[in-house]
């Protein structure tokens, strides 16, 4: 009984580690697609068509209609939707605005650090190691190398900054918050939940904004495509997968992905758009994927 249990426990880590994986190279993708998108829609509008495409095709792949536990459970569901999609989001896309895409994206990567000090004080079973930080400074070198890809430019923007640090917190509130929720919720439902809630509180921003949604630059192929892999990949799978990898390996482990996202988006920019890749990004690379082992160690 005791070796099949290890082999159990062996089998959910490495679908943990997996999915993880295979939702970082997705999400560092949506950089992509959203690039192609901010040429005909304001950011909310983005978010709010991806949440809404992703509730839809969630609401159809489960037709199970929970009822709220309790109130406290519901606001919590809210809360997350606030955190991991609404704010997370807009603070990132407005930092873009304000500062330079190479610090949103370093300080971006320390997402893992502030979720894992948060885990240590907010959890019993995930506390910091050496290896933790150990692997986050080498992955965060790695990162830094990725990002500037040949060419050093740094520029401190204390607004711009600022929002993309409350980003990175927004995501680590989330992470945390997020596995009272995944052991008691079926995934499909809860991440529906928390597609139709981020729709429902992006939607008084772009009410706010004003503008009319540019429907014609829908009926182009690459738009098209843009928004399906960010609704269909980036929102409905990618948020699904995530909390099962949470589940699966901890708040910490899943999180320690986050590294690769650069990574990931570099050379979906070189595939995709054909920027070239420098021998600093490839060093950074390897830097990001031998930190994200010692930290999983």
């Amino acid at each position: 009984m005791e070796e099949l249990n290890m082999e159990n426990e062996k089998k959910t880590q490495i679908m943990g580690h997996t999915l993880a994986c295979l939702t970082i190279i997705v999400w560092g993708s949506t950089f992509i697609a959203s690039k192609i998108m901010l040429d005909y829609f304001t950011p909310a509008q983005i978010m709010v068509m991806r949440f809404g495409m992703a509730y839809a095709v969630l609401a159809l792949l489960s037709r199970k209609f929970e009822k709220p536990k309790s109130l406290k459970d519901e606001l919590g569901i809210v809360g997350l939707a606030v955190m991991g999609s609404t704010l997370y989001f807009l603070c990132e896309n407005v930092a873009l605005t304000y500062t330079l895409t190479s610090n949103v994206s370093i300080i971006l990567a320390a997402a893992p650090i502030f979720t894992a000090v948060l885990a240590h004080i907010m959890t019993k079973d995930e506390k910091l190691k050496k290896s933790t930080w150990s692997g986050a400074l080498i992955a965060l070198a790695g990162v830094m190398l990725v990002v500037f890809n040949g060419t050093f430019v740094l520029k401190l923007n204390p607004l711009g900054d600022l929002l993309t640090v409350l980003a990175a917190l927004c995501w680590a509130v989330y992470s945390v918050n997020l596995k009272a929720y995944v052991n008691r919720y079926d995934n499909l439902v809860l991440t529906r939940k928390i597609m139709l809630y981020g729709f429902l509180t992006t939607l008084p921003v772009v009410i706010f904004q004003g503008g009319a949604f540019n429907l014609p630059a829908l009926a182009r192929p690459d738009v098209l495509v843009s928004l399906l892999f960010l609704g269909l990949l980036g929102s409905a799978a990618g948020y699904v997968t995530w909390n099962v990898a949470v589940k699966s390996i901890g708040i910490i482990k899943t999180n320690n992905y986050i590294y690769l996202n650069p990574f990931v988006t570099m050379v979906a920019a070189w595939l995709i758009l054909g920027e070239k890749v420098s021998y600093m990004g490839f060093a950074g690379a390897v830097l990001i994927i031998g930190g994200v082992f010692l930290a999983d160690r």
